[in-house]
């Protein structure tokens, strides 16, 4: 059998297209030492008035990430993006399944909206798939997009944050098909409970 020789030629003045640049984003997840004591540290010399350390604030912007999502892994899909917003000291504490650990909820989405713009980068924003579904998918949408005169819209306005987000990348659960997950579902589920999902939201 002859053997043939496969060749690549790698030109940089040859483009065919632009490369789109969320390819490099990155996510947050509350698992270890990623968000509480990583990313958000309150009393330390090092935090931001937002409780934020400002070394990962500096660090994350030199790495010029431009999209980051959010809650990210295996949490959200376990996740009451409710339970994460409002006043902090209101906030409840949950037992956190998937990573088996208690989640304090100090850090919920709006601090997370203050946090990306620190470091110049956009939301892709995860909804829980897992637990649950269509309505609460559809509330967080409202939550952050809308301008106002909605339940949820009023609410994001009264927790302190008048404008909406217009957060234009979302995604649809996380690892759905992976046995690991809470609330594993087979292709044909996923595709599913996705599809109507994204429907609705759009």
């Amino acid at each position: 059998m002859n053997k043939v020789r496969a060749k690549i030629v790698l030109d940089k003045d040859f483009q065919i297209g632009t490369v789109d640049g969320r390819l490099f984003g990155s996510f947050i997840e509350q698992v270890g030492r990623v968000v509480y004591d990583g990313l958000y540290q309150p009393g330390n010399v090092l935090s931001n008035e937002g409780g934020f350390r400002k070394d990962v604030i500096e660090a994350v912007k030199m790495l010029r990430i431009p999209i980051i999502r959010y809650p990210g892994g295996n949490f959200v899909s376990g996740y009451r993006w409710e339970d994460g917003v409002g006043p902090i000291e209101g906030r409840p504490r949950r037992l956190e399944r998937a990573w088996r650990s208690i989640e304090t909820n100090e850090v919920g989405l709006n601090e997370f909206a203050k946090w990306t713009k620190e470091v110049h980068a956009d939301i892709m924003m995860a909804v829980n798939l897992g637990t649950r579904g269509i309505d609460a998918a559809c509330d967080l949408l409202e939550y952050c997009n809308m301008p106002s005169g909605t339940l949820y819209s009023d609410k994001r306005v009264k927790h302190g944050v008048k404008e909406p987000y217009g957060i234009k990348t979302w995604c649809l659960g996380n690892e759905m098909d992976g046995t690991w997950q809470i609330g594993h579902k087979t292709a044909t589920e996923y595709g599913r409970v996705a599809c109507e999902t994204a429907r609705a939201m759009k």
